[in-house]
């Protein structure tokens, strides 16, 4: 594969759990152990990556800001880490300003996440005060990050229209059941999300919805083909979510995928897909 030119990555993960702790990694032995700068470097350097953005990693919420500061230090040796999307508690209605604030202090911080795909209520992003809080975001031009299951995408949705002044990002395009072959009902509750204007899609994490050891392009390609359909081509952002795809796959197989499923679009269209639009999105 030729190498592709100033790839923007929106979605990189850093952790140690001698630093922070993150209850999830406990039943992911693979994952449950440091990943840092110097274990991305490689592979994403030479596959063409000049800049990355780097999403909370679920650590406990209360470490939030630890999170980001710990991140921060990676700056001077990692000059291609360029913003971060850290937690933000948007449940706590009015209080979560005082969170806000003190993120914005950190030049790094462009946008929030309030991961919800863990959550057994699919409402709790309408109860009024997640709503209070998500608003409280305009003040500071943040972004929210949404990381769900295919059974919240309506509830999401409808989050998404009542606060239109925020720009919200899908990640992992929602989280189709790949492993399963099932198209709907998501494909068809995307395409509603897709109609809202505030909000764009992270091609990523496809791999570790589907079979990790024997998954093939062909199975990736209706869902790529069906965001691209509703999204269009101004609002996605490639995403490569190491090293949580390295459950399924290397990081250059799955750029790899990814380039070879939209290198017939055009160079306009890749070039909004693998740099403009994420550099847009998050202001770097």
């Amino acid at each position: 594969m030729e190498p592709i030119a100033n790839i923007v990555d929106s979605h990189v993960h850093f952790w140690d759990p001698h630093r922070l702790r993150y209850p999830w990694l406990a039943g992911l032995p693979k994952l449950n152990r440091a990943f840092l700068p110097a274990n991305f470097g490689g592979g994403s350097v030479g596959a063409g990556v000049t800049k990355i953005i780097v999403v909370e990693s679920g650590c406990e919420p209360w470490q939030y800001l630890d999170e980001v500061d710990w991140v921060s230090t990676f700056a001077k040796e990692e000059t291609r880490l360029c913003g971060m999307v850290a937690h933000a508690a948007v449940e706590k209605g009015c209080a979560v300003e005082a969170d806000l604030k003190l993120l914005a202090m950190r030049p790094l911080v462009k946008g929030v996440r309030r991961s919800l795909q863990d959550e057994r209520d699919p409402g709790i992003c309408l109860r009024p005060d997640f709503i209070t809080g998500v608003k409280h975001l305009t003040a500071f031009q943040f972004t929210f990050d949404l990381c769900i299951r295919p059974d919240q995408i309506k509830m999401v949705t409808e989050l998404i229209r009542r606060v239109p002044e925020i720009r919200f990002v899908l990640d992992h395009c929602g989280k189709p059941l790949v492993r399963a072959g099932k198209i709907e009902p998501w494909a068809m509750e995307l395409r509603s999300l897709a109609a809202l204007p505030n909000v764009c899609c992270k091609i990523s994490g496809l791999a570790t919805e589907a079979d990790w050891k024997e998954w093939r392009m062909e199975e990736i390609k209706p869902y790529v083909e069906i965001v691209f359909e509703n999204f269009g081509f101004d609002r996605v952002l490639f995403g490569g979510d190491w090293p949580v795809c390295t459950l399924a796959t290397s990081y250059e197989r799955w750029l790899e995928t990814i380039w070879m499923l939209t290198s017939s679009v055009g160079a306009l269209q890749c070039t909004k897909l693998f740099q403009t639009n994420a550099e847009r999105i998050y202001r770097v």
